[in-house]
């Protein structure tokens, strides 16, 4: 793996506070301040911690979730036992509007080991949630169904399979107004095709306030690029990430001759593969018009200097 995205910061504009148990010293913050981070260590099981958040937190008034690694040495079953766990206390965060699943840095699990679930429990238990973030997916589910509130949906992987995406194509969103979608490697289960991205373009025709749009860590970015040059929905958007991926020539020609993007406030395009002629076309078409412009090549070794690789993998 080249790089791996490193523990949040910040989540739904909130910082993220680490909660620790009965050991909160000098107290826990006000619960609405802050995204509640919860994770397990080998002396915590994830689900005391959960409890101990239950009891020591006013969680009615708590508008952001993030959760940790949630086993102890291995993960034995993946991250569904965790979720049944959560939503069968959806009553007691009824303001919860933010959730990310799997906060984990890779020296507690590389990306692609991570093992999602049905993410689409979380969207059934909150009605009004507006953020939902997932970090690997191996196991990810995504069944259709409609949602009302969502309006940011970010998923990061070394490898995206097919099912997800496909199911995230037959979902209605009419709120979406961020996605991102890191697709990845078929090395790492990322097996999805350039069909399934058109029919997930096609989904976002029904979503009217879809402003921002990531289809990003590619091995297929040229045929991603294509697709998204023809892409009715595109014309909406004000800003556009094909970064981390393997774009080259084939992909920066389609972009090009498919439909205009100067409407666009930012365009994203790098760890690219372009030569440089083609990328002086990218600049001196596009650059002009589009405020904020990425166009940073992928770095290539000495060695095997013609091998493409996607930003993040393994």
């Amino acid at each position: 793996m080249r790089s791996h995205p490193s523990r949040l910061e910040h989540f739904h504009g909130l910082p993220v506070h680490h909660f620790t148990g009965p050991d909160e010293d000098p107290g826990p913050p006000p619960p609405a301040s802050v995204a509640w981070r919860l994770t397990t260590d080998r002396e915590v099981p994830f689900e005391e911690r959960w409890g101990s958040f239950l009891d020591r937190v006013r969680t009615d008034e708590v508008v952001a979730l993030v959760i940790g690694a949630w086993w102890q040495e291995w993960d034995e079953h993946g991250i569904d036992p965790v979720l049944e766990l959560i939503t069968a206390q959806a009553h007691r965060l009824p303001r919860l509007r933010a959730v990310f699943l799997g906060d984990v840095e890779s020296e507690e699990s590389e990306i692609s080991w991570i093992r999602q679930g049905d993410a689409g429990r979380v969207l059934r238990a909150w009605p009004g949630l507006c953020e939902l973030g997932v970090r690997g997916a191996e196991g990810l589910a995504i069944e259709p169904l409609r949602h009302q509130a969502l309006r940011r949906l970010r998923v990061e992987s070394g490898g995206l399979p097919s099912e997800p995406v496909r199911g995230l194509a037959a979902c209605d969103l009419p709120a979406l107004h961020h996605l991102e979608l890191w697709l990845g490697t078929d090395w790492y289960g990322g097996d999805c095709t350039a069909a399934d991205v058109r029919a997930l373009l096609a989904m976002l025709d029904r979503s009217p306030r879809l402003a921002h749009l990531g289809l990003c860590n590619s091995d297929i970015q040229d045929e991603i690029a294509a697709a998204v040059a023809a892409a009715p929905a595109v014309a909406g958007l004000d800003s556009l990430d094909l970064s981390m991926g393997t774009l080259g020539d084939d992909g920066g020609a389609a972009l090009l001759s498919g439909q205009p993007l100067t409407h666009l406030r930012a365009l994203d395009l790098g760890h690219h593969y372009m030569s440089e002629e083609m990328t002086r076309r990218v600049r001196a078409t596009l650059g002009p018009h589009v405020q904020d412009l990425g166009l940073t090549p992928a770095h290539r070794g000495e060695r095997r200097s013609e091998e493409r690789y996607v930003a993040v993998g393994e």
